[in-house]
């Protein structure tokens, strides 16, 4: 029985982590629930699929470090949800929540010249 305990322990822990990784992989919708109720429908983003297409390999393009509304593109924060460093009111110098994910989805798409730019396209009713 002694012996039992941390094996059983040991195995929730490893399959906690598992659903971690698995999360992100099988992200299908941009939904925090730091919004509330939405307007809108969650943003459609399969994040696997979406990387692969648009060739990004490195998580900091999207996952950026920075502090005082300044963006570090050198500090990757990846596994951490945007919410926790964007809140949805901003603080200070800070990018809002939405705003961030807007700049950040957008302005890449219009840089590259590929991907959705109108509301409706990314929030499908």
């Amino acid at each position: 029985m002694r012996r039992t305990l941390p094996i059983l322990i040991l195995a929730v822990l490893v399959f906690v982590a598992a659903q971690v990784v698995v999360a992100q992989e099988s992200m299908t919708k941009l939904a925090p629930a730091a919004f509330g109720t939405l307007t809108r429908p969650p943003a459609v983003f399969a994040h696997d699929k979406h990387n692969e297409k648009a060739q990004i390999a490195e998580c900091v393009v999207c996952h950026h470090g920075g502090a005082d509304g300044k963006q570090d593109k050198s500090a990757s924060t990846e596994g951490t949800p945007c919410a926790d460093c964007h809140k949805v009111k901003p603080e200070g110098k800070n990018t809002g929540l939405q705003r961030a994910y807007h700049k950040q989805c957008i302005d890449c798409h219009r840089t590259k010249g590929k991907g959705p730019l109108a509301c409706g396209q990314c929030h499908v009713r």
